[in-house]
């Protein structure tokens, strides 16, 4: 069983319960040393992909979840990692009962470009879902984002 770190959508325990049924969620905790960002605007459907990247005044707001092979195959599908869209790599992330070793998804693309405002939003739920303090969402919910083609 390996332990991955949700930062994005994955942050909300219904969606992982619909992509990942096998895989209960273990504990939240943050990635010291990393920050939340977008790229790869070109690639996405609906606007940048989030991905993170390493920065040592930041934090990111993570759900760990043990998941088991066959889940992990259907993450790795959910998330294109065989497309190459998106490359696992392992991080420490700091938790109330100190540190541990888990898989995240990184984008394959340039940092850059806006995410959708829809998408965001998306984002922002889940973390509030997953229990991120009231200041993360916040941060989440005043990010810059691309609003062309959204309804007022």
């Amino acid at each position: 069983m390996a332990l991955y770190a949700a930062y994005a959508s994955n942050l909300d325990p219904d969606q992982m319960a619909e992509r990942a049924p096998h895989s209960p969620l273990r504990d939240t905790g943050w990635l010291k040393g990393w920050r939340l960002t977008f790229g790869g605007e070109e690639i996405g459907w609906d606007g940048a992909l989030a991905t993170v990247v390493e920065d040592s005044g930041a934090e990111v707001f993570v759900a760990l979840y043990d998941v088991p092979e066959l889940d992990e195959q259907a993450l790795d599908a959910w998330e294109g990692h065989e497309l190459g869209l998106y490359t696992k790599i392992r991080v420490r992330v700091q938790t109330l009962f100190g540190e541990e070793l888990a898989w995240i998804y990184v984008l394959d693309a340039y940092e850059g470009g806006l995410p959708s405002a829809r998408f965001l939003g998306i984002i922002a739920d889940a973390a509030e879902k997953a229990g991120a303090p009231e200041p993360y969402v916040k941060e989440l919910r005043a990010r810059p984002c691309d609003t062309l083609g959204t309804e007022p």
